[in-house]
């Protein structure tokens, strides 16, 4: 079934968009606004989009109108914290998704531990099993409130018992237990179930295509 987008309008839109492009990873993004106050919120429009120079992306919805605390805290001081979910700190994600006024103090209200940053002024999250330290590299004004927010990471945690070899930057990442957006309003993905599928070069292909 085809869906045109310029006759369906942006609700239809979201609901479609958020029904088939999953799973998604939550970025947990922690910041400061210009009075110092720690705001948390949780985003699924979300991804990394290269490595040199190591950059992700984040889409930002309105509030009343407006770019919703975490682009206005980016858009002033530029700096941001992302931080993964695992399964464990679900429920504690949730909490600080509850759309509450500017300057309340999500992290206190999902009682969880604010640590200090490396390079960013944001503090990271100490239950969350990864935290990427970043700098505001550009913001994309979409129109509506909206924004694309692309960020330079600086540094990045990973909890100690997650990480195989620290020398050779191999992560032990089912042991993370991250968990992934899925449709609807509550419905999340876990990365327990996983396949494998190598990739094949251009001779193994030609021999295969040569046995058929």
């Amino acid at each position: 079934m085809l869906f045109d987008f310029a006759a369906i309008g942006p609700d239809n839109v979201y609901k479609l968009l958020v029904s088939t492009v999953v799973p998604r990873p939550i970025a947990w993004v922690t910041t400061l606004d210009t009075e110092g106050r720690v705001n948390a919120a949780p985003y699924s429009f979300f991804n990394v989009m290269g490595n040199d120079p190591p950059v992700l992306c984040i889409g930002i919805g309105p509030k009343k109108g407006e770019l919703k605390d975490t682009g206005t805290n980016i858009r002033r001081t530029g700096q941001f914290v992302v931080n993964l979910v695992s399964e464990e700190t679900a429920q504690a994600m949730n909490i600080t998704a509850i759309d509450v006024d500017p300057g309340v103090d999500e992290l206190a209200m999902a009682k969880l531990t604010p640590l200090v940053s490396t390079a960013v002024a944001p503090p990271r999250i100490a239950e969350s099993p990864v935290a990427l330290e970043c700098e505001r590299l550009a913001v994309v004004e979409l129109g509506n409130g909206r924004a694309v927010v692309m960020g330079k990471v600086l540094a990045m945690h990973v909890r100690d018992d997650c990480v195989l070899d620290p020398v050779k930057c191999y992560i032990d990442t089912p042991k993370l237990g991250l968990i992934g957006r899925m449709h609807g309003r509550g419905w999340y993905a876990r990365t327990t179930d996983r396949i494998e599928i190598p990739r094949i070069s251009v001779a193994e292909w030609q021999a295969g295509k040569a046995a058929e």
